[in-house]
């Protein structure tokens, strides 16, 4: 079932559980990703990164879409770190639910004006954003130097950015980082900070960088008002360390035989992840509302309504 970014996530804040969100780059990850959400009735948002996209193509969308429509869970297709207006209007062209605009490593003012076109454009057909403040890192930091450089978000900024793009969840820098953390650094979830940024903004959070992260103090992290999880190394690792092992077997080339055991790691990861957020069983607390039925449509830079 495909629905909002908004739908699917308010539901999950407004019943104390997070939605796990899978950084999603081929069709083996699709289908375990889904498979394994619907063993457990977790709903799920199916991230694309711009430099996924590229790879994967638009043809893959189509994919992507099918099989979020045809799922027995609550799924949303979701822009995940959209840099520019340019990247969010071809996600809201490609009929993304949700879109994320990143601007944290702006001066501030910049994310804020960057954040509201896009809200702007967004809402004119009915699909949520995320924002993010706070410097939550690159990819995959390298040295335990650059941890030092993050800056945790500030709720009193945070509710002036809320309050000014009106942005219907928040990415917070309150403890990850994004991708595998490099060797002696072991995140720790400023649970007080988190706590009162949902305080001030009162909508949903997002926690990125979710792999690596202590799962007790993601599960309290849930219990504060985190709402949706971003997870992409933690699965990723899991999956090519596994196929690494099948493939150490010269005598191994087909497909059917390789595949197989790295997707059913792939599905263990999703099916503990939903238990960290609370998310099993989730998806019988949503009603369903199908995502793009009578919605409007982004087309040529004009809102006309989808008969």
């Amino acid at each position: 079932m495909l629905f909002t970014g908004s739908d699917i996530v308010g539901t999950a804040y407004e019943r104390g559980f997070a939605v796990p969100a899978y950084n999603i780059s081929d069709f083996g990850m699709l289908t375990a990703v889904l498979a394994a959400s619907e063993e457990v009735g977790s709903p799920v948002i199916l991230l694309i990164h711009p430099d996924d996209w590229e790879f994967v193509g638009d043809h893959f969308l189509a994919s992507v879409f099918a099989m979020a429509r045809s799922a027995s869970v609550p799924v949303a297709v979701k822009l995940d770190h959209g840099a520019t207006v340019e990247q969010a209007a071809a996600a809201l062209r490609h009929d993304f639910t949700s879109v994320m605009i990143d601007g944290s490593l702006l001066p501030f003012e910049q994310n804020v004006a960057l954040t509201h076109k896009v809200v702007q454009m967004a809402h004119l057909v009915g699909v949520s954003v995320e924002g993010e403040i706070g410097t939550i890192g690159p990819r995959d930091p390298r040295s335990l130097a650059e941890m030092q450089d993050f800056v945790f978000a500030d709720p009193a900024q945070a509710k002036e950015f809320v309050d000014d793009t009106g942005v219907d969840m928040l990415a917070v820098a309150v403890g990850t980082a994004h991708g595998v953390y490099p060797p002696g650094f072991v995140p720790e979830l400023k649970l007080d900070l988190i706590e009162r940024i949902t305080d001030a903004v009162r909508i949903p959070l997002v926690l990125h960088g979710g792999s690596g992260a202590v799962d007790s103090e993601v599960s309290e992290a849930v219990k504060r008002g985190v709402a949706k999880v971003n997870i992409s190394a933690d699965m990723k690792t899991a999956y090519y360390a596994k196929l690494r092992e099948v493939l150490a077997d010269p005598a191994q080339r087909e497909p059917l035989d390789i595949c197989p055991p790295a997707l059913a790691v792939v599905r263990d990861v999703v099916r503990h992840k939903a238990e960290v957020l609370g998310a099993v069983g989730g998806a019988d607390d949503y009603v369903y509302r199908p995502a793009g039925v009578g919605a409007r449509r982004w087309v040529e830079g004009k809102a006309t309504v989808q008969q």
